[in-house]
C-alpha cells in the first residue's frame, strides 16, 4: 500500500469528527473506554499534526490550508475550528483535574486484571508511564497551539473573539500545571537497576549480553568498561528524585537503565512540584520495562525539540525537570543501544527473541530495542550498522507476520491483539493479589514508526528501499485492520480482518492503536519532505553525461551564427537551460541531473542529425 501521508492524515481528521463530533457534542472515549491516556491520545489525533505540520496548522485561521478547512468542516467555519479545539482542551483538563486541583493520570480502564473480575476503585487511579508520557506529548502541543491562536484571536473585534482571548490565558495555565505534574511523574519513574550476576535478573542480562559464551566475570568486565562513561554519569549527575542507596558505580554489579511502569517505589518527592505526582509513594518494582521506556523516550523528544526551545514555553521549574528528562534520555536511549550490539559477533540484538531481567522472552521485545537502536542512530544522524539493523526488522517482520501471512493458532497473534501482557510488578500492593496487566498492541506500528524514521538517514539506496518496503508492508496490514463500517469506519483496530472472528473486541476504535497510526503518518510526511539520496555513482554518472553534452554544446554553437534568430538558435538555448538547470540540482538529485542531461544529449544529437541530412 502506498504511503500518501497527507491524504491519510486528512482522511483520519474526518474519520475521528465523523465519529466524536456530532450536534456540536464532542463525544470521549473508544471501545477501552474513557481515561485519561485513552482521551489524550484522541485529542492527540487533532492536535499533533496540527502543530507538527505546518500544512495541518490551525491556530491561523486566515491562512488555514484548504483541504484542512474541509477536513475539519464539521466545527464549523476557520475562525471557529480554533475555539471548539479550546473548548476540547478546556473539557479533557476539568475532567482530568481533582476537586483540589491536582492533575489525575488514571489508567483506568486500560488496566486489565490477572483474573476475571471488575476493577477496583483504587486499582482504577492507578497511574503509569504511559499517563505521563501521553500527557506530556498533550500539553507541549496544546500549548503551541493555544500560544499561535492566542495571538490571532488578539487581534480580533469580535465578542466571540473577545471571550476566547479571556479564557486561553487560563487555559495555558492548567495545561502548565499537567505538563510540570507529566515531567515530575517521568522523572520519579526512572529506575538504575544494578542486579548482582548471580541473581535471576542479573543471570537473565548476561544470558542476552554473552554471545559467544565467555566467563561470566569477563563478559562483566568488557561490559563495565563499554558502560564506564555511563556509570560515572548516573553517579554524578542522576540526583532528582534518584534513590541513594543505588550504587551505579559498582562495576562489579550488573547496570541496566530506563522507566519502570509507574513511579517506583524507591522514588523520592521532588520538593519544588506542587502537585501530588510530586510526592506520592511509588508501587512500581525499581526496573526498567523495555515498552515504558520507549514510550517515555518518545515523550521527551517531543519535549526536547528545537521548536519548544524557540518557542520559549517552559517555566524555570519545567526546565529544571525538562533537563532531568534529558540526562536521562540520553543516558536510557545510549545504555540500550551499547547492550544492543555488546561482542564483536553476533549481537545480542540479532539473538531473537530477546530476554528481559525478569526471564521474559518475546519477539515484542526484541522490537522494541530495535527501535531504541533506530532511535539512537536518528538522534546521532549516523548510519553506522544501519543495514545490520534493518536486517533484524526484516526477520522480526517476519516472525510478526507483517511480511508472512498468519496461520491457525499461529503464536504471533498475540503481538497484534490482545497484544504482549506485560505484568506490572509492585501493582499487587494495591490490588491485594496477583498483578494487573498492560497490553501492548503496538507491533506493527512501533516497526512501520522506525522504519519510517530510519530512512529520513543518508544511507543507501538498497537500505532505503529495504526499510521503505518494510513500512509499506507495515501500512497493508494496518490497512486490513482499519474498520470498514459504523460510525469509527476510517479509524482503528479491526482484528477480526486479520485474525478472524474468534476475537471480539468491543465496539468503537481503539486510541491507543489510532493515535500510534497517525503518529506514523506525521513521521512519514517529514520524511518524505526529506531531500532524495545522492549516491556518489549516481553523481558521477550524471558528471560524465553532463560532460559530453556541454563539449556537444559546444561545438553547435560554433555552427550558429551570433544574431541567428532561427530555430536552431531557439534549441541551443534550450539545451543550454536544460544543462544549467542540471547542475543546480546534481548534489541533491542526481538522478534528474542524469535524466536532463540525457535529455539534452538526444536534442543535440537531432541537431547533428539534421545537419548531417542537409549536407546529404
Amino acid at each position: 500500500m502506498r504511503i500518501r501521508p497527507r491524504q491519510q492524515l486528512l482522511d483520519l481528521w474526518q474519520a475521528v469528527l465523523a465519529c466524536c463530533y456530532r450536534d456540536e457534542e464532542w463525544s470521549w472515549g473508544g471501545r477501552d473506554g474513557a481515561n485519561s491516556i485513552s482521551d489524550a491520545e484522541q485529542l492527540l489525533c487533532l492536535l499533533y499534526p496540527a502543530t507538527e505540520l505546518e500544512a495541518f496548522a490551525v491556530d491561523q485561521p486566515n491562512y488555514m490550508a484548504a483541504d484542512t478547512r474541509l477536513a475539519l468542516e464539521p466545527f464549523g467555519e476557520e475562525t471557529r475550528i480554533g475555539g471548539v479545539l479550546v473548548g476540547l482542551l478546556e473539557d479533557y483538563l476539568q475532567r482530568y483535574t481533582s476537586p483540589e486541583g491536582d492533575p489525575v493520570f488514571a489508567a483506568g480502564s486500560y488496566l486489565h486484571p490477572a483474573e476475571d473480575r471488575p476493577l477496583t476503585a483504587e486499582e482504577l487511579e492507578l497511574e503509569v508511564v504511559d499517563s505521563y508520557s501521553m500527557s506530556l506529548s498533550l500539553c507541549i502541543a496544546a500549548l503551541r497551539f493555544l500560544r499561535g491562536y492566542q495571538r490571532f484571536v488578539s487581534g480580533e473585534v469580535r465578542r466571540e473573539a473577545r471571550r476566547l482571548s479571556e479564557r486561553i490565558p487560563e487555559v495555558i495555565d492548567a495545561v502548565g500545571v499537567r505538563l510540570t505534574a507529566a515531567m515530575a511523574g517521568l522523572v520519579r519513574s526512572f529506575v538504575i537497576h544494578t542486579p548482582e550476576p548471580r541473581s535471576e535478573a542479573g543471570q537473565a542480562i548476561l544470558h542476552m549480553i554473552n554471545q559467544n559464551h565467555a566467563p561470566d566475570d569477563e563478559v562483566i568486565a568488557r561490559l563495565s568498561a563499554r558502560l564506564e562513561r555511563l556509570r560515572v554519569q548516573a553517579a554524578n549527575e542522576v540526583r532528582l528524585s534518584q534513590a541513594s542507596e543505588v550504587d551505579v558505580a559498582d562495576d562489579r554489579r550488573l547496570f541496566e537503565c530506563g522507566w519502570g511502569w509507574g513511579i517506583v517505589r524507591t522514588a523520592e518527592p521532588i520538593d519544588f512540584v506542587p502537585s501530588a505526582v510530586g510526592r506520592l509513594p511509588g508501587h512500581a518494582e525499581p526496573r526498567p520495562y523495555l515498552y515504558f521506556t520507549a514510550v517515555a523516550l518518545d515523550g521527551i523528544s517531543d519535549l526536547s525539540s528545537q521548536r519548544i526551545r524557540e518557542l520559549d514555553l517552559l517555566t524555570d521549574e519545567q526546565r529544571k525537570l525538562a533537563d532531568a528528562l534529558q540526562l536521562r534520555f540520553e543516558l536510557a536511549r545510549n545504555y540500550w543501544a551499547t547492550v544492543a550490539q555488546f561482542g564483536g559477533g553476533r549481537w545480542p540484538l540479532e539473538d531473537i527473541p530477546w530476554r528481559t531481567s525478569d526471564g521474559e522472552e518475546s519477539d515484542y521485545f526484541s522490537l522494541t530495542v530495535t527501535a531504541m537502536l533506530i532511535q539512537d542512530l536518528v538522534y546521532r544522524d549516523s548510519t553506522e550498522d544501519l543495514a545490520r539493523t534493518v536486517a533484524v526488522f526484516d526477520q522480526l517482520a517476519r516472525r510478526g507476520r507483517i511480511t508472512s501471512r498468519l496461520t491457525a493458532g499461529d503464536p504471533a497473534a498475540i503481538l497484534h491483539y490482545p497484544g504482549v501482557r506485560l505484568g506490572l510488578s509492585g501493582s499487587e500492593e494495591i490490588s491485594g493479589g496477583a498483578a494487573l496487566r498492560w497490553h501492548v498492541p503496538d507491533f506493527v506500528t512501533m516497526m512501520l514508526k522506525r522504519c519510517l524514521q530510519a530512512a529520513r538517514l543518508r544511507t543507501d539506496v538498497g537500505t532505503r528501499d529495504q526499510l521503505m518496503a518494510l513500512a509499506e508492508a507495515a501500512m497493508d496490514h494496518l490497512d486490513r485492520r482499519v474498520l470498514r463500517e459504523g460510525p469509527a469506519a476510517g479509524l482503528w483496530d479491526d482484528p477480526v480482518a486479520l485474525l478472524g472472528p474468534s476475537v471480539a473486541p468491543g465496539p468503537g476504535p481503539s486510541w491507543f492503536v489510532t493515535e500510534r497510526i497517525m503518529e506514523c503518518l506525521v513521521i512519514a510526511y517529514d520524511t518524505f519532505r526529506e531531500a532524495p539520496l545522492a549516491p556518489s555513482s549516481m553523481v558521477a554518472r550524471a558528471i560524465d553525461l553532463m560532460s559530453e553534452a556541454d563539449h556537444l554544446l559546444n561545438q553547435e554553437e560554433l555552427e550558429v551564427e551570433g544574431a541567428d534568430p532561427t530555430p536552431k538558435q531557439a534549441a541551443v538555448n534550450r539545451i543550454r537551460q536544460t544543462l544549467d538547470r542540471a547542475r543546480s540540482v546534481l548534489r541533491e538529485r542526481p538522478g534528474t541531473a542524469y535524466s536532463l542531461a540525457t535529455q539534452a544529449l538526444v536534442q543535440l544529437d537531432e541537431l547533428a542529425y539534421a545537419r548531417q541530412d542537409a549536407t546529404r
